[in-house]
């Protein structure tokens, strides 16, 4: 018998594979635990992330913000960056170099297609 499952986005965030069948991820900073799918899941951050930037190259990023305020730094591409506000949405495309900086403590809703993401150390930040 299936049953639901409950679980603690501070925790755990939840793998969706291909076919959009779901399990936990435990939560850790960045690299994460690679989702041959997608992985979805809520991050509180007071900090800037522990690398120089990430691109996923299996797919466009989604980010909402629920609280706090984000800044998102395109990193390679003539575009320019991108402020968040609370209630406010991104999605980032496929294959762009970024990396997202905090403005004031926040509460952000991810959805991220891996499992293939890359991440550049934190002294190739800029």
């Amino acid at each position: 018998m299936k049953k639901p499952i409950t679980f603690d986005p501070a925790s755990f965030s939840v793998g969706l594979s291909r076919d959009f069948l779901a399990s936990l991820v435990p939560d850790r900073p960045d690299p994460p635990v690679p989702v041959d799918g997608a992985t979805f899941g809520v991050a509180a951050m007071t900090e800037n992330s522990p690398h120089g930037g990430e691109m996923h190259p299996d797919g466009d990023e989604v980010l909402y913000l629920i609280s706090g305020r984000i800044k998102v730094v395109f990193l390679d591409d003539p575009v320019e960056d991108v402020e968040v506000q609370p209630g406010g949405g991104l999605v980032v495309p496929k294959g762009m170099w970024h990396r997202v900086d905090i403005i004031e403590p926040s509460q952000i809703v991810y959805l991220t297609p891996g499992p293939n993401n890359e991440f550049r150390p934190l002294s190739e930040r800029t």
